[in-house]
């Protein structure tokens, strides 16, 4: 039962997803980070149903790039962009490591979230659309398996990496946690890795998901040295920056690389 009301906190925390009412104890959180990453499997899920959706009706790349854009963030109710949010505010005050923690706190937007949840969201509309005119199963597939790596690797981040003074939500999540949430999020990024590999068959794509996998790590090797010296540690903001930074940057590589190749 521990495990099922982990998940349930899980889903109820990180997606708008309907969710029976759990107390918010330690031993019920215990495993919510390790079921961080069936989150990406239901954003999978979501996004093949939107391909059989396009295709069956016969949409253009454009309305089906957009859907492939905008259906996580509804599913997840933005909340890994409010941190993408918050961080590139504190970042782009280049204040003291302090400061920086007390703008991740502030609910208020500033101009440069604005500004760059825009960059991010156009990007990531135009890198969808420039593979969502051959309407191929293996590009939601792919941004599936990349769902999971990425929650995999916020995970793995949010256990592992050390956390800034009063990490807020992360700290109630981390107390909560112990090494085999660890273990099993190092399983599902492993798992994942292997499930893209599989599903190409080492084929033609085989260069540009090698890529997309080696960026998933630069991505938590970029945030590990960057929280430290940036905000002294994580924090559940910066684990939601981590999350979105890589699932656009796996997606770049995968696009720009098979651009190259082709």
């Amino acid at each position: 039962m521990t495990v099922i009301r982990s998940i349930v906190i899980a889903f109820s925390m990180f997606t708008k997803i309907p969710m029976p009412q759990i107390n918010w104890e330690k031993a019920n959180m215990r495993y919510a980070l390790a079921a961080f990453p069936l989150i990406g499997i239901v954003n999978g899920l979501v996004l093949l149903a939107w391909y059989w959706i396009a295709e069956r009706f016969g949409f253009s790349a454009t309305l089906y790039a957009a859907g492939l854009t905008l259906l996580p963030v509804l599913l997840t109710g933005g909340i890994h962009l409010d941190g993408y949010c918050d961080t590139i505010d504190a970042l782009s005050s280049h204040a003291a490591p302090e400061r920086k923690r007390e703008i991740l706190k502030d609910p208020n937007a500033g101009a440069f979230a604005v500004i760059y949840l825009g960059v991010y969201l156009l990007a990531y509309f135009a890198l969808c659309w420039e593979l969502a005119s051959d309407m191929s199963l293996y590009f939601p597939l792919f941004l599936g398996v990349v769902s999971v790596m990425s929650r995999a690797s916020s995970g793995i981040a949010s256990l592992a990496f050390p956390t800034s003074k009063g990490g807020g939500l992360l700290d109630t999540f981390r107390d909560a946690g112990n090494r085999v949430s660890f273990f099993v999020c190092l399983c599902w990024l492993l798992l994942g890795a292997a499930v893209i590999i599989w599903v190409t068959a080492f084929g033609a794509y085989a260069l540009s998901i090698a890529a997309s996998i080696v960026s998933v790590l630069l991505c938590m090797l970029y945030v590990r040295v960057m929280s430290k010296r940036q905000f002294g540690g994580m924090s559940g903001d910066l684990a939601g920056f981590l999350l979105q930074l890589t699932e656009l940057v796996a997606l770049a590589a995968f696009v720009i690389l098979g651009k190259w190749v082709f």
